[in-house]
């Protein structure tokens, strides 16, 4: 079943708002208990994990920027 519109843009806000910042702490944790020794290996870490996250919610944020499909047209007479 397809989100709606307006249940992506809610969604995607308590993933930003409440999911990101457990992942950034989860994230942390885990790089700090691998302890990579070189600063490339640290930042490919830190990048790959950048990247993982949003893979799942890819669906959700896709569209979010842009106007309400489901809006009735505005008029733009005054």
């Amino acid at each position: 079943m397809a989100l709606s519109y307006k249940a992506r843009r809610r969604w995607a806000l308590v993933i930003l708002v409440v999911g990101l910042p457990l992942y950034i702490i989860v994230a942390s944790v885990l790089a700090t208990w691998l302890n990579p020794q070189n600063f490339l290996v640290t930042l490919a870490l830190y990048v790959g994990l950048g990247i993982v996250w949003i893979m799942p919610f890819k669906s959700v944020f896709l569209g979010i920027g842009q106007a309400d499909p489901d809006a009735p047209p505005e008029d733009d007479q005054y």
